[in-house]
């Protein structure tokens, strides 16, 4: 069999962080990149920072020049956190007869807001051959498909908090403008009341997963956003708070089952937290029989987890039915530590 054909589209700090982690793994390669503006022309080792050595050259292209049909087996699409915004993106792709693997935020269940646009993906996949799966650290593992695993021992389930305290440093500049990271308090306050804020994207996928996986009929879903102001200057790779401005974001999810509270989502996130004493960590906490106390301490990396989410479901999606699918939906992620070739299916729908 031949190589595994990956394209990826986007290269800010996800989309560069698969790249090179593609580039140590074994059976699969980079066949192509989608950039925009000054990265056109470039060449992609030179954008990631990585030695070319004696691999075939990957100059960035527009999507128009660089996706044609069956040009690869996946496309890792690191451009959007919203289904709605990244729509005509992954419609192109999946028309071009290519498995896609999506960052976006709202694609790990995009039937949770945007049910007619999941309908729409689903039904072009399937007209394609294809299909197409929303993955990441969070969500898409952490505080859905984690909760989830951990509920499998369970003879029953009465409540679940799933809480992440975790660090954004790792993330490129659209996550810190959608947390608000730098600005004033006042500022925060004006960009949620208006919604130009978004703060974290996935409380409404997480608690929909969850609920649909365990057979809850998940009838309300609420959420609040506070600031964490820091009182010291914080800088990250992509972003930087001074004293009294915000460095973070605290999240809160609630998933109301018959009129009563189920589901707790409480994600406080923000740039350069051991700066300020603030320990991070994954909790997973189930009232049940029996009951459930999971704590990972510190946090798994946001970075490298998505990253390695997207890259390690690459077989998976290869391997799917045609169709929209999710992390429910799928065999569990798992480290590829052999070639990838020996984890696809002889007989799925791999460009041949």
């Amino acid at each position: 069999m031949q190589n595994v054909k990956v394209i990826i589209w986007g290269l800010g700090a996800m989309g560069s962080g698969m790249a090179k982690m593609l580039l140590n793994k074994k059976g699969v390669d980079i066949v192509g990149a989608v950039g925009r503006g000054s990265k056109i022309g470039k060449s992609m080792y030179e954008v990631i920072g990585v030695e070319r050595g004696d691999r075939p050259e990957v100059l960035i292209g527009s999507a128009e020049d660089v996706i044609t049909e069956k040009a690869a087996d996946v496309v890792l699409c690191c451009t959007d956190s919203y289904t709605k915004v990244a729509f005509e993106r992954l419609k192109f792709v999946l028309e071009k007869k290519i498995n896609v693997v999506s960052s976006a935020e709202e694609m790990s269940y995009p039937q949770a807001q945007q049910p007619e646009l999941a309908k729409q993906l689903d039904e072009i996949a399937k007209a394609n051959g294809v299909s197409i799966l929303g993955t990441g650290i969070n969500p898409g593992l952490i505080m859905d498909l984690l909760v989830v695993v951990m509920t499998g021992c369970c003879e029953s389930v009465d409540h679940i908090i799933s809480r992440r305290v975790n660090s954004l440093s790792p993330f490129g500049p659209t996550v810190m403008t959608e947390q608000g990271i730098g600005i004033t308090v006042e500022e925060f306050k004006k960009g949620v009341e208006t919604g130009h804020l978004a703060g974290h994207v996935g409380f409404q996928e997480s608690i929909s997963m969850i609920s649909d996986a365990i057979g809850w009929n998940v009838e309300k879903i609420t959420t609040s956003m506070d600031p964490i102001v820091t009182d010291v200057d914080r800088k990250s790779p992509y972003g930087f708070a001074k004293a009294g401005n915000v460095a973070g974001v605290a999240m809160k999810g609630y998933g109301y089952i018959d009129g009563e509270l189920k589901i707790e989502m409480d994600h406080p996130q923000q740039i350069e937290p051991e700066q300020v004493g603030v320990t991070t960590g994954d909790y997973v906490i189930i009232k049940g029989t029996p009951n459930i106390n999971m704590v990972n301490s510190p946090e798994v990396p946001g970075g490298i987890g998505t990253i390695a989410m997207c890259v390690n479901m690459i077989p998976q999606i290869i391997n799917a039915k045609p169709g929209l699918r999710t992390m429910i939906d799928l065999p569990v992620p798992r480290a590829i530590m052999g070639d990838m070739r020996n984890l696809i299916d002889p007989e799925c729908k791999i460009v041949k």
